[in-house]
């Protein structure tokens, strides 16, 4: 459907302007902070849109902004934002993720920005903050609203501009080399991708990988044919690129140490919005344009997540430092989509886009959990030196304890649902090829879901109860950290039980052309 307002560029264009309005305000505190709160609230846009066209029923049929770009004549194709059933749970996650961890950030960003003074490190002000968070912000808004491989790679590259800066100028430790070490492998994965992209481009003469009709928004199906020889080279360039900037096993070293040492905000939209968004890109395109290449492939792309989500769990438990731990388990979870993703199923594709939204969810809260240890006990983060913290910080242990519930697919949360379809669509995968492989990977996945439960909630025991470990002088506050918190696990709430317009918007997405390719 063709909105009669570009109301896609608008959620895009305002937290851009705010954002820069708030870099030349930079000197004046209260005005940017007041921007600040502005800013939150225009991220909310997509949100309330979103949910406005599930309750009216247009999401099934995909909404178009009126305004686009064309660029048919250079052989590109054409710049359209959209949102359909399939880019609908991606855009939710972002715009609840980043607008709460805005509010949440004003606090933790002035305290960090003092520490970097005491420091005698000359780092931007919060105008500038706020100038690169809304870039960072939006930008991923813009790889979900994208429809066409040029338009998302420009975006992709602005995320990685934004946060590489973030991390350069507000992290921790040797920041400088953290950053730079998530530029180069990340930038390199970019780079992997576009040669993909470019390649399929001068063969096929159009970028577009979905195209408007009377209105309609549609995939444009699978390029195989046209594409002949070159489409498994391409398929494979396409599928690495993203799996570098997915983090998984075997290009997974960038993620531990940017998630760990990022500002606390940046680490929750690093590991909660952005990594996800390279699963998203697979079954926006690559599954599309390559259904039956993908097919043959997929035992190896099974291994693959398997092999991240069990490489990322065991991980986890064993890290002494909580954002570390977070990273991993990050990784973790980046092997559940991409294993929903792998069964080529509809329940397997439509269980990785709803984790992405469940673990935004869960994992932005844990991030702010480790941000309130970080401002207000003195940059704690060693887990040997917690325990017991649930007894002053009670609301705080609760919100983290829904966090945790998230990732390990536990009621009432949305992550029970993904989980769910994920574990279906393996076994729909694999029901038909062998009673061995049928009883093998049900061995992996009850490894790979006890393996999650267990870094989940020996850890929260680890943090929250038990003995106190170290000196723990504030008490439970309800400020901005705690209400931001909170905020996000009332939606996370909310959609586990209003679980059916997401799941009838996705059955009426790109999935269904990708099942109904391959007669799954």
């Amino acid at each position: 459907m063709m909105l009669s307002f570009p109301y896609l560029w608008l959620s895009f264009l305002l937290p851009l302007f705010l954002g820069i309005i708030a870099w030349g305000l930079g000197r004046y505190e209260k005005a940017v902070k007041a921007l600040i709160d502005i800013s939150a609230i225009s991220l909310l846009i997509p949100l309330v849109l979103v949910l406005y066209y599930y309750a009216t029923g247009q999401i099934y049929k995909g909404i178009v902004d009126p305004l686009s770009i064309n660029l048919v004549k250079y052989k590109i194709g054409t710049f359209y934002f959209a949102v359909d059933g399939l880019s609908a749970p991606i855009v939710i996650g972002i715009s609840i993720v980043t607008a709460f961890v805005a509010f949440y950030g004003i606090k933790y960003m002035k305290n960090r920005i003092e520490e970097l003074k005491k420091e005698k490190v000359s780092a931007p002000n919060l105008g500038a903050y706020t100038f690169l968070y809304n870039l960072f912000a939006v930008t991923m808004l813009g790889i979900a609203y994208s429809t066409n491989l040029i338009e998302f790679y420009i975006f992709l590259e602005g995320t990685l501009a934004s946060s590489f800066l973030l991390i350069a100028y507000y992290g921790y430790g040797n920041r400088k080399r953290y950053s730079l070490l998530y530029f180069v492998w990340t930038h390199i994965g970019a780079v992997i991708l576009l040669t993909g992209i470019l390649y399929l481009g001068y063969v096929i003469g159009s970028f577009n990988y979905m195209t408007l009709s009377n209105g309609v928004l549609s995939p444009v199906g699978s390029l195989q044919a046209k594409l002949g020889e070159a489409a498994v080279a391409i398929a494979l360039l396409m599928t690495i690129g993203l799996f570098v900037k997915m983090a998984i096993f075997g290009v997974h070293m960038w993620a531990p140490y940017t998630y760990a040492e990022s500002p606390t905000p940046i680490s929750a939209l690093l590991s909660s919005n952005l990594t996800g968004l390279a699963g998203y890109a697979l079954a926006r395109f690559v599954f599309q344009y390559f259904p039956s290449i993908m097919l043959s492939w997929r035992p190896i792309l099974l291994g693959i997540a398997f092999l991240t989500l069990i490489y990322g769990g065991l991980l986890a438990v064993r890290q002494a430092d909580f954002k570390r731990f977070l990273a991993y388990s990050g990784i973790s979870q980046m092997g559940y989509m991409l294993l929903g993703l792998s069964t080529l199923t509809s329940y397997g594709i439509a269980g990785a886009m709803l984790i992405y939204l469940s673990h935004a969810i869960g994992k932005a809260i844990l991030f702010m959990v480790s941000g309130v240890f970080i401002t207000e006990l003195g940059n704690l983060r060693n887990i040997k030196k917690m325990g017991g913290l649930a007894k002053m910080y009670p609301f705080t242990a609760a919100l983290a304890l829904f966090g945790f519930m998230n990732l390990s697919g536990i009621p009432p949360t949305i992550g029970m649902w993904s989980e769910i379809l994920i574990v279906m669509g393996v076994v729909k995968s694999v029901a038909l090829s062998s009673l061995g492989g049928l009883i093998g990977f049900t061995f992996l996945l009850i490894v790979s879901l006890t393996i999650t439960a267990t870094y989940s909630f020996v850890m929260m025991r680890r943090v929250f109860y038990g003995q106190m470990r170290g000196e723990v002088k504030e008490h439970e506050k309800i400020d901005g950290f705690k209400l931001s918190m909170l905020a996000i696990a009332v939606f996370g709430f909310v959609f586990f039980l209003y679980i059916n317009p997401l799941m009838n918007g996705l059955n009426h997405s790109a999935i269904s052309f990708i099942i109904s390719f391959l007669g799954r």
